[in-house]
């Protein structure tokens, strides 16, 4: 027996008993006379005590030897601690060390293993099994299986049965680049990892499951950022016999679950906005409604008067910073350098600080009047006290780039806060999208999703105005789940290809076996898939998705640790009947 208790569960009701530790040499203090040790596993820590009074010289002398993440397993008697510890379970004891082995010794770790570390990301990355060891990693991989069973737990306790679907596939355009998988018994064919399990999860439900969900990987080859990964967990769900409000009426149940569950948060409404409102109110898809700073249209109240920077734009959009007429010169020259940079890519930015005194101070006196900026001031439903911000252009990008300085000044004012939680359903998407490159349309979201029936008819005449049977959740500003209403009938389906520019043998050759399906029945179905990873990140008070992964990638797409991808020989590549071309 290695251990007869963890390094987290003694205390003082077990003073005087005989106990048996294994685990790692977390610091070790030696005063010559008296020796302590802190032994670490993944349950807590446990302070150990050699002394000369009470143990032997050559036991003293094998402590002596002991340095940072030896694995060592030790006997001895539980104590009373002299100086005892409140901030650690184990605080009030410590145990007289009467015999230890040491099970594997260690070479000195790159970083040190605590929770303030002096190792840098890359460093941390490349020793992950050490930064594991780490308090901070440790409790976000436990706090991730919390999450985990309790959205087993609910979505069971739904009627849902837990599926696994397969990662060997076929090819299919569903937005991204597919990771593929040469076969070596087919030659020349691959195989490719799924981006989600769409049509598989569809089969399902011509199969009669009902209810089915998974927590599955996902794969798709696109640039990275902090909260995007090559591979990543989604839970992913369907239904059948549903139209979009029993699917929005389960997944709220889900996410109150859990933020009852995980963070005992009540959460009584989650509101509805369409597509367009979102757009236009908060210049993206996934506002977070934590905070205000609406967007307000100044067209009718900022062109034609002189300032032809206004005038000469498509749209002339603004929005009133709570608070900030404080600013000085030099922190709204850093906004305005901050909308410039490539990131953003904005031309400038106009202001206007709306005084105590109810008089207005701003960086386009020459052309506007008190008059013209407090109309300004009352569009935006600023207060004496804030500032107006005001952006002008291209009416979609204009948007997209205030929408990025809203979020910025939203961090910047701490109204963005880890313990709020605002959930909002965005419902309403354009179906299609226009894509300049290819000159043809492509599907919003993927292209199962079912026009509203009300908009079929436009598919004909104007396609860009027809809305998707589609709904996205957000919490906080982050797009958490997103799914639809699906196209179930052959006809229909063959329909939405034509429109999205497949022809009829290209239809067939991509998703024969999924217009075959529908050919025995399809019943009608929906379904959601929440993105695991963003979800608890978002749960566990941040938005970067990295720690909560045991082993994530680097924004290059590189397993540091195990040095992948990499390369094969040329027997692997002959094998595959693959010839690199370089």
């Amino acid at each position: 027996m290695y251990r007869s208790h963890t390094c987290g569960e003694l205390n003082a009701q077990q003073i005087g008993n005989k106990v048996t530790l294994s685990g790692w040499v977390q610091k070790v203090r030696n005063k010559g006379f008296m020796i302590w040790v802190d032994l670490r596993d993944r349950y807590g820590l446990t302070q150990l005590i050699f002394d000369e009074e009470r143990s032997s010289k050559e036991l003293m002398d094998k402590a002596g030897s002991l340095a940072r993440e030896f694995v060592i397993q030790v006997e001895g008697s539980v104590i009373e601690r002299e100086s005892k510890n409140p901030n650690i379970a184990t605080g009030e004891i410590e145990v007289l060390v009467e015999d230890f082995k040491i099970l594997n010794s260690s070479k000195t770790p790159p970083f040190t293993i605590e929770d303030e570390t002096d190792g840098g990301e890359d460093l941390r990355m490349k020793y992950r099994y050490l930064d594991i060891r780490r308090n901070p990693v440790k409790n976000k991989l436990m706090f991730r299986h919390q999450v985990g069973m309790k959205v087993r737990n609910y979505l069971s306790n739904e009627g849902f049965i837990e599926v696994e679907t397969p990662y060997l596939i076929k090819s299919t355009p569903e937005g991204a680049r597919d990771f593929v998988v040469p076969s070596r018994m087919n030659e020349g064919q691959f195989y490719a990892l799924p981006q989600s399990p769409q049509t598989f999860k569809q089969l399902l439900m011509v199969g009669g499951m009902d209810k089915y969900f998974q927590i599955v990987k996902c794969f798709r080859d696109e640039d990275l950022r902090a909260d995007r990964q090559p591979e990543f967990t989604q839970i992913d769900c369907e239904m059948a016999f549903v139209e979009q409000e029993d699917i929005l009426n389960i997944f709220e149940g889900l996410t109150r679950h859990l933020l009852k569950e995980i963070k005992d948060v009540d959460v009584a409404e989650f509101p509805r906005m369409t597509y367009d409102d979102a757009m236009r109110k908060y210049g993206n898809d996934k506002p977070d409604i934590r905070f205000g700073m609406e967007f307000a249209e100044l067209d009718d109240l900022a062109k034609n008067k002189g300032f032809n920077v206004f005038d000469q734009q498509e749209l002339v959009v603004g929005i009133a910073v709570p608070g900030a007429a404080s600013y000085t010169r030099k922190e709204i020259d850093n906004l305005i350098s901050w909308v410039k940079r490539p990131q953003v890519g904005a031309n400038g930015l106009v202001w206007a600080k709306y005084n105590e005194d109810g008089s207005l101070k701003s960086s386009v006196d020459k052309f506007y009047s008190q008059e013209d900026l407090k109309a300004w001031a009352e569009a935006t439903g600023a207060n004496p006290g804030d500032l107006i911000l005001v952006m002008a252009g291209d009416s979609a990008k204009t948007r997209t780039q205030l929408s990025a300085l809203r979020m910025h000044l939203g961090n910047e004012l701490g109204l963005r806060k880890a313990d709020e939680f605002a959930p909002l359903w965005v419902v309403d998407f354009p179906l299609l999208e226009w894509d300049e490159e290819t000159e043809r349309f492509h599907a919003m979201h993927h292209p199962f999703t079912s026009p509203k029936k009300e908009d079929f008819a436009l598919l004909e005449t104007e396609p860009a105005k027809v809305r998707a049977n589609a709904y996205d959740l957000v919490l906080n500003g982050n797009e958490i789940g997103g799914g639809s209403i699906r196209i179930h009938d052959k006809e229909t389906q063959s329909q939405m290809f034509k429109y999205l520019g497949f022809t009829p043998e290209e239809a067939k050759e991509q998703f024969g076996f999924l217009m075959d399906a529908f050919q025995y029945g399809a019943p009608p179905h929906g379904g959601i898939a929440f993105g695991f990873d963003r979800l608890v990140a978002i749960l566990g008070g941040q938005e970067s998705i990295r720690d909560f992964i045991a082993f994530p990638k680097n924004n290059a797409g590189r397993d540091v640790m195990i040095d992948a991808p990499a390369k094969l020989d040329e027997q692997q590549l002959n094998e595959l009947h693959l010839k690199l071309k370089l």
